[in-house]
């Protein structure tokens, strides 16, 4: 019994040291910065687009008389 124990000891104690939960956090704080960077590139691009989009109606207003 004892010799059981100590193999089940053993082995929770190589499990929980495992890198497995480190590299959650990295693959976490990679897609968070991911995240951010697209979320920052979508909010530039949108105005820019706006703008754009603005511009061309206007231009199609004042070509139609409208």
């Amino acid at each position: 019994m004892i010799t059981q124990f100590n193999f089940l000891k053993a082995w929770l104690l190589a499990q929980t040291k495992t890198e497995r939960g480190a590299s959650l956090v990295e693959y976490a704080l990679l897609v968070a910065l991911i995240a951010v960077v697209v979320i920052g590139a979508i909010t530039l691009l949108g105005r820019s687009a706006s703008n754009t989009f603005s511009g061309v109606s206007s231009d199609l207003d004042g070509a139609t008389g409208g």
